[in-house]
Protein backbone atom coordinates (compact mmCIF):
# COMPACT_ATOMS: atom_id res chain seq x y z
CA UNK A 1 0.00 0.00 0.00
CA UNK A 2 1.30 3.35 -1.05
CA UNK A 3 0.46 6.81 0.21
CA UNK A 4 1.58 10.16 -2.68
CA UNK A 5 1.33 13.70 -1.62
CA UNK A 6 0.09 15.16 -4.90
CA UNK A 7 -0.68 19.02 -3.25
CA UNK A 8 -0.58 20.71 0.20
CA UNK A 9 2.76 19.43 0.37
CA UNK A 10 4.91 22.32 2.34
CA UNK A 11 2.38 24.51 1.02
CA UNK A 12 -1.11 25.52 2.14
CA UNK A 13 -3.51 25.11 -1.49
CA UNK A 14 -3.99 22.19 -4.14
CA UNK A 15 -4.80 19.58 -1.33
CA UNK A 16 -4.40 16.15 -3.01
CA UNK A 17 -3.69 12.54 -1.64
CA UNK A 18 -3.47 9.25 -3.78
CA UNK A 19 -3.17 5.71 -2.03
CA UNK A 20 -2.47 2.46 -4.39
CA UNK A 21 -3.54 -0.69 -2.79
CA UNK A 22 -3.34 -3.83 -4.58
CA UNK A 23 -6.87 -3.41 -5.88
CA UNK A 24 -7.69 0.14 -5.66
CA UNK A 25 -6.31 3.39 -6.31
CA UNK A 26 -7.96 6.58 -4.61
CA UNK A 27 -8.15 10.42 -4.35
CA UNK A 28 -8.50 12.33 -1.04
CA UNK A 29 -9.31 15.48 -2.43
CA UNK A 30 -8.32 16.95 -5.83
CA UNK A 31 -7.61 20.68 -5.42
CA UNK A 32 -6.72 23.96 -7.18
CA UNK A 33 -2.98 25.32 -6.61
CA UNK A 34 -3.27 29.07 -5.63
CA UNK A 35 0.05 31.43 -4.93
CA UNK A 36 2.71 32.15 -7.03
CA UNK A 37 2.64 31.79 -11.11
CA UNK A 38 5.06 28.80 -10.60
CA UNK A 39 2.62 27.22 -8.37
CA UNK A 40 -0.73 27.86 -10.09
CA UNK A 41 0.70 26.69 -13.64
CA UNK A 42 0.55 23.27 -11.99
CA UNK A 43 -3.18 23.56 -12.50
CA UNK A 44 -2.69 23.67 -16.05
CA UNK A 45 0.03 20.80 -16.06
CA UNK A 46 -0.78 17.09 -16.88
CA UNK A 47 -1.71 15.22 -13.06
CA UNK A 48 1.37 12.83 -11.79
CA UNK A 49 -1.22 9.62 -12.37
CA UNK A 50 -3.66 8.47 -15.07
CA UNK A 51 -7.24 10.10 -14.19
CA UNK A 52 -8.66 6.70 -16.14
CA UNK A 53 -6.61 4.79 -13.53
CA UNK A 54 -8.22 6.43 -10.53
CA UNK A 55 -11.48 4.57 -8.94
CA UNK A 56 -12.81 7.02 -6.81
CA UNK A 57 -12.44 10.39 -4.51
CA UNK A 58 -13.62 11.21 -1.45
CA UNK A 59 -13.81 15.02 -0.44
CA UNK A 60 -12.95 16.51 2.89
CA UNK A 61 -14.97 19.39 2.06
CA UNK A 62 -16.02 22.53 -1.07
CA UNK A 63 -13.56 24.90 -0.95
CA UNK A 64 -11.42 25.16 -4.44
CA UNK A 65 -7.83 24.11 -2.36
CA UNK A 66 -9.59 21.14 -1.81
CA UNK A 67 -12.17 20.28 -4.71
CA UNK A 68 -11.12 22.55 -7.25
CA UNK A 69 -9.76 20.53 -9.94
CA UNK A 70 -12.09 17.54 -9.79
CA UNK A 71 -13.69 19.26 -13.33
CA UNK A 72 -10.74 18.90 -14.83
CA UNK A 73 -9.93 15.19 -13.41
CA UNK A 74 -13.60 14.10 -15.33
CA UNK A 75 -12.52 15.81 -18.10
CA UNK A 76 -9.46 14.21 -18.71
CA UNK A 77 -10.83 10.50 -18.01
CA UNK A 78 -12.07 9.88 -14.48
CA UNK A 79 -15.30 8.24 -14.04
CA UNK A 80 -15.71 6.88 -10.56
CA UNK A 81 -17.69 8.46 -7.98
CA UNK A 82 -16.76 11.24 -5.46
CA UNK A 83 -17.80 10.51 -2.20
CA UNK A 84 -18.62 13.55 0.50
CA UNK A 85 -21.08 14.93 3.03
CA UNK A 86 -24.85 15.93 1.88
CA UNK A 87 -23.65 19.70 2.78
CA UNK A 88 -20.25 19.54 0.46
CA UNK A 89 -22.15 18.25 -2.16
CA UNK A 90 -24.74 21.00 -2.88
CA UNK A 91 -21.66 23.74 -1.87
CA UNK A 92 -19.77 21.85 -4.76
CA UNK A 93 -23.06 22.44 -6.96
CA UNK A 94 -22.64 25.52 -7.08
CA UNK A 95 -18.38 26.16 -6.08
CA UNK A 96 -17.00 24.15 -9.22
CA UNK A 97 -18.98 26.05 -11.91
CA UNK A 98 -18.37 29.44 -10.51
CA UNK A 99 -14.84 28.31 -10.97
CA UNK A 100 -14.94 27.62 -14.23
CA UNK A 101 -16.77 30.51 -14.81
CA UNK A 102 -14.11 32.32 -13.25
CA UNK A 103 -11.40 30.88 -15.39
CA UNK A 104 -13.27 31.40 -18.78
CA UNK A 105 -13.82 35.03 -18.22
CA UNK A 106 -10.20 35.58 -17.17
CA UNK A 107 -8.64 33.23 -20.05
CA UNK A 108 -11.28 35.82 -22.14
CA UNK A 109 -9.69 38.41 -20.75
CA UNK A 110 -6.02 37.46 -21.46
CA UNK A 111 -6.32 35.72 -24.49
CA UNK A 112 -7.55 39.90 -25.79
CA UNK A 113 -4.23 40.76 -24.44
CA UNK A 114 -2.79 38.21 -25.87
CA UNK A 115 -4.13 39.16 -29.35
CA UNK A 116 -2.55 42.30 -29.07
CA UNK A 117 0.70 41.14 -27.94
CA UNK A 118 0.90 38.58 -30.61
CA UNK A 119 0.93 35.73 -28.56
CA UNK A 120 -0.85 32.27 -28.87
CA UNK A 121 -4.25 32.21 -27.52
CA UNK A 122 -3.99 29.79 -24.09
CA UNK A 123 -7.53 27.68 -22.87
CA UNK A 124 -9.08 27.48 -19.46
CA UNK A 125 -8.51 24.89 -17.49
CA UNK A 126 -11.74 23.23 -17.40
CA UNK A 127 -15.21 24.44 -18.63
CA UNK A 128 -18.86 25.05 -17.06
CA UNK A 129 -19.72 21.51 -19.31
CA UNK A 130 -16.85 19.66 -17.40
CA UNK A 131 -18.15 21.24 -14.11
CA UNK A 132 -21.80 19.80 -14.59
CA UNK A 133 -20.46 16.90 -15.90
CA UNK A 134 -18.96 16.37 -12.46
CA UNK A 135 -21.37 16.99 -10.40
CA UNK A 136 -22.86 13.55 -11.83
CA UNK A 137 -20.63 11.76 -10.00
CA UNK A 138 -20.91 12.82 -6.49
CA UNK A 139 -22.31 10.21 -4.24
CA UNK A 140 -23.36 12.17 -0.49
CA UNK A 141 -23.27 10.54 2.95
CA UNK A 142 -24.18 11.55 6.18
CA UNK A 143 -21.63 12.13 9.29
CA UNK A 144 -20.60 8.79 11.00
CA UNK A 145 -22.44 6.39 7.93
CA UNK A 146 -19.15 3.82 7.04
CA UNK A 147 -19.54 3.98 2.74
CA UNK A 148 -17.85 1.78 0.30
CA UNK A 149 -15.17 3.55 -1.84
CA UNK A 150 -13.44 1.33 -3.86
CA UNK A 151 -12.37 -2.95 -3.79
CA UNK A 152 -11.45 -3.29 -0.15
CA UNK A 153 -11.68 0.30 0.84
CA UNK A 154 -14.37 2.06 3.18
CA UNK A 155 -14.59 5.61 4.92
CA UNK A 156 -17.06 7.45 7.01
CA UNK A 157 -17.08 11.22 7.88
CA UNK A 158 -16.01 13.24 10.99
CA UNK A 159 -17.24 16.75 11.41
CA UNK A 160 -13.79 18.62 11.06
CA UNK A 161 -15.63 22.06 12.49
CA UNK A 162 -14.21 24.31 9.85
CA UNK A 163 -16.64 24.69 7.23
CA UNK A 164 -20.40 23.55 6.28
CA UNK A 165 -19.76 20.19 5.16
CA UNK A 166 -16.21 19.76 6.27
CA UNK A 167 -15.01 16.59 7.31
CA UNK A 168 -11.98 14.27 8.49
CA UNK A 169 -12.27 11.47 6.63
CA UNK A 170 -11.43 7.95 8.22
CA UNK A 171 -10.67 5.24 6.38
CA UNK A 172 -10.43 1.43 7.06
CA UNK A 173 -8.39 -0.43 4.13
CA UNK A 174 -8.27 -4.46 3.99
CA UNK A 175 -5.69 -6.59 4.50
CA UNK A 176 -5.06 -10.74 3.96
CA UNK A 177 -4.05 -11.91 7.25
CA UNK A 178 -4.60 -8.27 9.67
CA UNK A 179 -7.03 -6.07 10.68
CA UNK A 180 -7.96 -3.41 8.20
CA UNK A 181 -5.24 -0.85 8.15
CA UNK A 182 -7.00 2.66 9.49
CA UNK A 183 -5.99 5.94 8.32
CA UNK A 184 -7.11 9.64 9.05
CA UNK A 185 -7.02 12.44 6.69
CA UNK A 186 -7.56 15.75 8.94
CA UNK A 187 -8.77 18.24 6.02
CA UNK A 188 -8.75 21.22 7.68
CA UNK A 189 -9.53 21.56 11.23
CA UNK A 190 -11.55 23.97 12.67
CA UNK A 191 -10.78 26.50 15.72
CA UNK A 192 -12.53 26.99 19.18
CA UNK A 193 -15.30 29.91 18.92
CA UNK A 194 -16.60 28.68 15.18
CA UNK A 195 -19.76 31.02 14.78
CA UNK A 196 -21.57 28.53 13.21
CA UNK A 197 -20.07 24.87 13.87
CA UNK A 198 -19.10 22.20 16.75
CA UNK A 199 -15.75 21.72 17.82
CA UNK A 200 -14.02 19.30 15.40
CA UNK A 201 -14.47 15.46 16.40
CA UNK A 202 -12.67 12.05 14.90
CA UNK A 203 -11.82 8.43 16.03
CA UNK A 204 -9.10 7.52 18.28
CA UNK A 205 -6.65 4.80 17.37
CA UNK A 206 -5.84 5.23 13.66
CA UNK A 207 -2.19 3.54 11.76
CA UNK A 208 -1.59 6.42 10.00
CA UNK A 209 -2.12 10.03 10.42
CA UNK A 210 -2.20 12.82 7.67
CA UNK A 211 -3.00 16.04 9.55
CA UNK A 212 -2.91 20.12 8.16
CA UNK A 213 -0.57 22.58 9.97
CA UNK A 214 -1.94 25.45 8.37
CA UNK A 215 -1.47 27.66 11.78
CA UNK A 216 1.52 25.28 13.01
CA UNK A 217 3.47 28.38 13.86
CA UNK A 218 1.20 31.05 16.03
CA UNK A 219 -1.08 31.41 18.09
CA UNK A 220 -4.59 33.38 18.36
CA UNK A 221 -5.54 35.11 21.72
CA UNK A 222 -8.39 32.80 23.10
CA UNK A 223 -11.18 34.87 22.22
CA UNK A 224 -14.89 34.03 22.61
CA UNK A 225 -17.74 34.99 19.97
CA UNK A 226 -18.69 38.05 21.35
CA UNK A 227 -15.13 39.38 22.49
CA UNK A 228 -13.96 38.74 18.44
CA UNK A 229 -17.28 40.20 17.48
CA UNK A 230 -15.90 43.54 20.27
CA UNK A 231 -12.66 43.20 18.51
CA UNK A 232 -14.21 43.52 15.03
CA UNK A 233 -16.86 46.54 16.42
CA UNK A 234 -13.30 48.29 16.92
CA UNK A 235 -12.09 47.72 12.85
CA UNK A 236 -15.39 48.95 11.83
CA UNK A 237 -15.29 52.41 13.94
CA UNK A 238 -12.36 53.47 12.66
CA UNK A 239 -13.50 52.81 9.17
CA UNK A 240 -16.48 54.72 9.65
CA UNK A 241 -14.25 57.66 11.42
CA UNK A 242 -12.15 57.67 7.87
CA UNK A 243 -15.29 58.12 6.33
CA UNK A 244 -14.57 55.95 3.52
CA UNK A 245 -15.11 51.86 2.44
CA UNK A 246 -14.37 48.69 4.37
CA UNK A 247 -13.16 46.67 1.90
CA UNK A 248 -12.77 42.75 2.90
CA UNK A 249 -11.64 40.17 0.87
CA UNK A 250 -13.43 37.25 1.85
CA UNK A 251 -13.68 33.40 1.06
CA UNK A 252 -17.09 33.67 -0.59
CA UNK A 253 -18.27 30.24 1.64
CA UNK A 254 -18.55 30.47 5.33
CA UNK A 255 -16.57 33.38 6.15
CA UNK A 256 -18.55 35.51 3.97
CA UNK A 257 -21.54 34.27 6.12
CA UNK A 258 -20.01 34.38 9.16
CA UNK A 259 -18.73 38.13 9.02
CA UNK A 260 -22.72 39.00 8.10
CA UNK A 261 -23.48 37.65 11.32
CA UNK A 262 -21.12 39.69 13.57
CA UNK A 263 -21.78 42.61 11.12
CA UNK A 264 -25.37 42.91 11.31
CA UNK A 265 -25.70 42.15 14.72
CA UNK A 266 -23.04 45.13 15.48
CA UNK A 267 -25.36 47.43 13.31
CA UNK A 268 -28.50 46.01 14.87
CA UNK A 269 -27.13 46.67 18.51
CA UNK A 270 -25.80 50.14 17.49
CA UNK A 271 -22.12 49.89 18.63
CA UNK A 272 -21.18 50.61 14.99
CA UNK A 273 -22.47 52.91 12.35
CA UNK A 274 -25.50 51.49 10.08
CA UNK A 275 -24.17 51.32 6.62
CA UNK A 276 -25.26 49.38 3.19
CA UNK A 277 -23.38 45.91 3.07
CA UNK A 278 -22.44 44.54 -0.30
CA UNK A 279 -21.94 41.01 -0.70
CA UNK A 280 -20.06 41.33 -4.00
CA UNK A 281 -20.04 37.31 -5.19
CA UNK A 282 -22.38 35.57 -7.08
CA UNK A 283 -20.90 32.59 -5.66
CA UNK A 284 -21.51 34.14 -2.36
CA UNK A 285 -24.82 34.57 -3.09
CA UNK A 286 -25.41 31.27 -4.10
CA UNK A 287 -23.82 29.93 -1.43
CA UNK A 288 -25.84 32.27 1.35
CA UNK A 289 -29.13 30.20 -0.20
CA UNK A 290 -27.31 27.11 0.80
CA UNK A 291 -26.55 27.93 4.14
CA UNK A 292 -29.91 29.06 4.99
CA UNK A 293 -31.26 25.88 3.76
CA UNK A 294 -28.82 24.12 6.05
CA UNK A 295 -29.51 26.50 9.15
CA UNK A 296 -30.98 23.75 10.86
CA UNK A 297 -27.48 21.90 10.52
CA UNK A 298 -25.36 24.79 11.92
CA UNK A 299 -25.04 26.91 14.99
CA UNK A 300 -26.65 30.31 14.99
CA UNK A 301 -28.65 28.99 12.17
CA UNK A 302 -31.60 31.36 13.32
CA UNK A 303 -29.19 34.47 13.33
CA UNK A 304 -27.98 33.62 10.17
CA UNK A 305 -31.47 33.68 8.71
CA UNK A 306 -31.72 37.55 9.99
CA UNK A 307 -28.45 38.21 8.73
CA UNK A 308 -28.91 36.95 5.15
CA UNK A 309 -32.41 38.99 4.91
CA UNK A 310 -31.58 41.87 6.44
CA UNK A 311 -32.57 45.19 4.76
CA UNK A 312 -29.11 47.14 5.17
CA UNK A 313 -27.73 43.62 3.39
CA UNK A 314 -27.32 43.62 -0.25
CA UNK A 315 -26.37 40.80 -2.42
CA UNK A 316 -24.80 41.69 -6.33
CA UNK A 317 -25.59 39.79 -9.19
CA UNK A 318 -23.90 41.52 -12.35
CA UNK A 319 -21.16 43.06 -13.33
CA UNK A 320 -23.00 46.63 -13.52
CA UNK A 321 -24.33 46.11 -10.19
CA UNK A 322 -20.68 45.69 -8.91
CA UNK A 323 -19.10 48.41 -10.44
CA UNK A 324 -21.71 50.89 -9.27
CA UNK A 325 -20.79 50.18 -5.35
CA UNK A 326 -18.07 51.78 -6.34
CA UNK A 327 -19.50 55.00 -6.83
CA UNK A 328 -21.25 55.26 -3.10
CA UNK A 329 -19.34 57.88 -0.88
CA UNK A 330 -18.90 57.48 2.66
CA UNK A 331 -18.73 54.62 4.95
CA UNK A 332 -19.74 51.34 3.26
CA UNK A 333 -19.02 47.62 3.66
CA UNK A 334 -17.71 45.54 0.37
CA UNK A 335 -17.51 42.11 1.21
CA UNK A 336 -15.98 40.13 -2.34
CA UNK A 337 -14.25 37.26 -3.35
CA UNK A 338 -11.38 35.82 -3.40
CA UNK A 339 -10.35 35.84 0.25
CA UNK A 340 -6.58 36.13 -0.80
CA UNK A 341 -6.95 38.69 -3.57
CA UNK A 342 -6.01 36.80 -6.56
CA UNK A 343 -8.99 36.38 -8.29
CA UNK A 344 -12.83 37.49 -8.45
CA UNK A 345 -14.36 40.73 -8.12
CA UNK A 346 -12.10 41.95 -5.15
CA UNK A 347 -9.76 42.89 -7.35
CA UNK A 348 -11.50 45.78 -9.31
CA UNK A 349 -12.78 46.60 -5.43
CA UNK A 350 -8.94 46.91 -5.27
CA UNK A 351 -8.19 48.95 -7.61
CA UNK A 352 -10.89 51.41 -6.93
CA UNK A 353 -10.12 51.99 -3.39
CA UNK A 354 -5.83 51.05 -2.23
CA UNK A 355 -5.16 54.50 -3.74
CA UNK A 356 -7.41 56.35 -1.04
CA UNK A 357 -5.84 57.38 2.56
CA UNK A 358 -10.09 56.96 3.70
CA UNK A 359 -9.76 53.78 3.02
CA UNK A 360 -9.81 50.25 5.00
CA UNK A 361 -9.00 47.02 3.73
CA UNK A 362 -9.34 44.08 5.92
CA UNK A 363 -7.74 40.71 5.00
CA UNK A 364 -10.12 38.66 7.43
CA UNK A 365 -7.90 35.37 6.83
CA UNK A 366 -4.59 33.07 6.05
CA UNK A 367 -2.56 34.74 2.69
CA UNK A 368 -0.49 32.21 0.95
CA UNK A 369 2.53 33.43 0.05
CA UNK A 370 3.39 35.01 -3.78
CA UNK A 371 -0.49 36.00 -3.36
CA UNK A 372 -1.73 39.96 -3.68
CA UNK A 373 -3.52 39.50 0.14
CA UNK A 374 0.22 38.48 1.37
CA UNK A 375 2.05 41.18 -0.74
CA UNK A 376 -0.47 43.89 1.00
CA UNK A 377 -0.04 42.54 4.09
CA UNK A 378 3.94 42.70 3.83
CA UNK A 379 3.39 46.55 3.32
CA UNK A 380 3.79 46.93 -0.41
CA UNK A 381 4.21 51.00 -1.32
CA UNK A 382 2.47 49.96 -4.70
CA UNK A 383 1.15 46.78 -6.45
CA UNK A 384 0.25 45.84 -9.93
CA UNK A 385 -3.21 44.73 -10.76
CA UNK A 386 -5.04 43.64 -13.68
CA UNK A 387 -1.66 45.02 -15.22
CA UNK A 388 -2.17 48.23 -13.85
CA UNK A 389 -0.36 50.21 -10.99
CA UNK A 390 -1.75 51.08 -8.19
CA UNK A 391 -0.09 53.50 -5.23
CA UNK A 392 -1.16 51.87 -1.45
CA UNK A 393 -2.43 54.39 0.54
CA UNK A 394 -5.54 52.65 2.18
CA UNK A 395 -4.97 51.47 5.71
CA UNK A 396 -4.26 47.62 5.24
CA UNK A 397 -5.47 45.32 8.37
CA UNK A 398 -5.11 41.81 9.55
CA UNK A 399 -8.11 40.06 11.20
CA UNK A 400 -7.62 36.80 11.02
CA UNK A 401 -9.62 35.54 14.36
CA UNK A 402 -12.37 34.78 11.32
CA UNK A 403 -9.40 31.81 10.25
CA UNK A 404 -11.50 28.74 9.60
CA UNK A 405 -8.45 27.07 10.54
CA UNK A 406 -7.21 25.67 14.31
CA UNK A 407 -4.31 27.68 15.69
CA UNK A 408 -0.48 25.67 16.64
CA UNK A 409 -2.30 24.20 20.41
CA UNK A 410 -5.48 24.05 18.76
CA UNK A 411 -4.08 21.05 16.56
CA UNK A 412 -1.88 19.35 19.32
CA UNK A 413 -4.57 18.82 21.46
CA UNK A 414 -6.76 17.73 17.83
CA UNK A 415 -3.73 15.35 17.50
CA UNK A 416 -3.57 14.28 20.75
CA UNK A 417 -7.16 13.46 20.89
CA UNK A 418 -6.66 11.02 17.62
CA UNK A 419 -4.02 8.63 19.53
CA UNK A 420 -2.71 6.54 19.90
CA UNK A 421 -1.30 6.67 16.67
CA UNK A 422 0.99 3.43 15.71
CA UNK A 423 2.65 4.82 11.89
CA UNK A 424 3.36 8.15 10.80
CA UNK A 425 1.60 11.46 11.56
CA UNK A 426 1.98 13.36 7.96
CA UNK A 427 2.08 17.06 8.09
CA UNK A 428 0.78 18.72 5.36
CA UNK A 429 -1.15 22.05 4.25
CA UNK A 430 1.28 24.25 5.60
CA UNK A 431 4.35 26.51 4.61
CA UNK A 432 7.60 25.62 5.85
CA UNK A 433 7.27 27.68 9.24
CA UNK A 434 4.07 26.11 9.84
CA UNK A 435 5.42 22.87 9.48
CA UNK A 436 8.68 22.94 11.24
CA UNK A 437 6.97 24.72 14.25
CA UNK A 438 4.39 22.35 14.72
CA UNK A 439 6.62 19.06 14.19
CA UNK A 440 8.86 20.30 17.62
CA UNK A 441 5.72 20.87 19.10
CA UNK A 442 4.71 17.31 18.42
CA UNK A 443 8.69 15.86 18.87
CA UNK A 444 8.37 17.81 22.19
CA UNK A 445 4.68 16.50 23.50
CA UNK A 446 4.89 12.81 21.71
CA UNK A 447 8.85 11.69 21.39
CA UNK A 448 8.07 8.16 20.59
CA UNK A 449 5.79 9.49 17.48
CA UNK A 450 7.16 8.95 14.19
CA UNK A 451 6.60 12.56 12.24
CA UNK A 452 7.16 13.37 8.74
CA UNK A 453 6.55 16.86 6.51
CA UNK A 454 5.91 15.41 2.52
CA UNK A 455 7.14 17.45 -0.25
CA UNK A 456 5.49 17.11 -3.27
CA UNK A 457 4.82 14.03 -5.11
CA UNK A 458 6.95 12.31 -2.46
CA UNK A 459 5.61 8.50 -2.32
CA UNK A 460 5.36 6.32 1.38
CA UNK A 461 5.01 2.68 1.63
CA UNK A 462 2.59 2.40 4.21
CA UNK A 463 4.81 -0.94 5.48
CA UNK A 464 3.65 0.16 9.47
CA UNK A 465 6.14 2.94 9.72
CA UNK A 466 4.97 4.68 6.85
CA UNK A 467 8.77 4.75 4.82
CA UNK A 468 9.52 7.12 2.35
CA UNK A 469 10.20 5.13 -0.78
CA UNK A 470 11.14 7.54 -3.16
CA UNK A 471 11.48 11.69 -2.93
CA UNK A 472 9.16 12.67 -5.83
CA UNK A 473 7.56 9.55 -6.24
CA UNK A 474 7.01 10.06 -10.25
CA UNK A 475 9.37 12.32 -11.36
CA UNK A 476 8.50 15.82 -9.31
CA UNK A 477 6.73 18.57 -11.10
CA UNK A 478 7.59 21.62 -9.06
CA UNK A 479 11.66 21.45 -7.28
CA UNK A 480 10.82 22.20 -3.08
CA UNK A 481 12.44 25.17 -3.24
CA UNK A 482 10.07 26.80 -5.60
CA UNK A 483 7.10 25.34 -3.63
CA UNK A 484 5.43 28.46 -1.24
CA UNK A 485 8.02 31.07 -2.56
CA UNK A 486 8.26 34.45 -4.34
CA UNK A 487 8.89 33.68 -8.22
CA UNK A 488 10.11 35.35 -10.90
CA UNK A 489 6.43 36.69 -11.68
CA UNK A 490 6.67 38.17 -7.95
CA UNK A 491 10.01 39.24 -8.60
CA UNK A 492 9.35 40.70 -12.60
CA UNK A 493 6.20 42.57 -10.80
CA UNK A 494 8.07 44.18 -8.33
CA UNK A 495 11.31 45.34 -10.86
CA UNK A 496 8.31 46.85 -12.75
CA UNK A 497 6.82 48.78 -9.99
CA UNK A 498 10.67 50.00 -8.58
CA UNK A 499 11.73 50.96 -11.94
CA UNK A 500 8.35 52.69 -13.12
CA UNK A 501 9.05 54.69 -8.95
CA UNK A 502 12.49 55.35 -10.09
CA UNK A 503 11.74 57.01 -13.77
CA UNK A 504 8.56 58.99 -12.17
CA UNK A 505 10.67 60.31 -9.21
CA UNK A 506 13.64 61.45 -11.46
CA UNK A 507 14.42 65.46 -11.14
CA UNK A 508 13.92 66.06 -14.94
CA UNK A 509 13.82 64.87 -18.25
CA UNK A 510 17.32 64.36 -18.20
CA UNK A 511 17.60 62.25 -15.63
CA UNK A 512 14.87 60.29 -16.24
CA UNK A 513 16.55 59.48 -19.80
CA UNK A 514 19.69 58.18 -17.94
CA UNK A 515 17.72 55.57 -16.51
CA UNK A 516 15.71 54.31 -19.07
CA UNK A 517 20.03 54.18 -20.82
CA UNK A 518 21.24 52.19 -17.64
CA UNK A 519 18.46 49.75 -18.41
CA UNK A 520 18.62 49.53 -22.04
CA UNK A 521 22.38 48.90 -21.31
CA UNK A 522 22.13 46.45 -18.68
CA UNK A 523 19.01 44.00 -21.02
CA UNK A 524 21.61 44.53 -24.02
CA UNK A 525 25.02 43.32 -21.35
CA UNK A 526 22.18 40.52 -20.46
CA UNK A 527 21.08 39.43 -24.44
CA UNK A 528 25.12 39.42 -25.07
CA UNK A 529 25.78 37.34 -22.13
Amino acid sequence: MQLRFHGAAHCVTGSCYEIETGAARILVDCGLFQGSKSERELNYGDFPFDPAAIDAVVLTHAHIDHSGLLPKLVRQGFAGSIHATRATVDLCSVMLPDSAHIQEVEVERLNRRNAQRGREPVSPIYSRRDAADCLTLFRPAGYGDWAPVAAGIRARFWNAGHLLGSSSVEMEIERTAERPLRLLFSGDIGPGFKLLHPDPQGPRDVDYLICESTYGDRERPTVSVDQRRAMLAEEVRKAAEASGPLIIPSFAVERTQELLVDLHLLMQSGEVPSAPIFVDSPLATRASEIFERHADEIEQGDTLRAALNARRVRFTETVDQSKAINRFTGFFVVIAASGMCDAGRIRPHLKANLWRRNATVMLAGFQAQGTLGRILLDGAQRVRIQGEEIDVKARIALFDLYSGHADASELVAWIEGRGPVSGTIFLTHGEETALSALHVRLAARFPDARIAAPHLDDLYELNGAGTLVAEGGRPRRLPPEKVARLDWHNDLSKLLLDVSERVDGAADERGRAAIIRRLRRALEETGEA
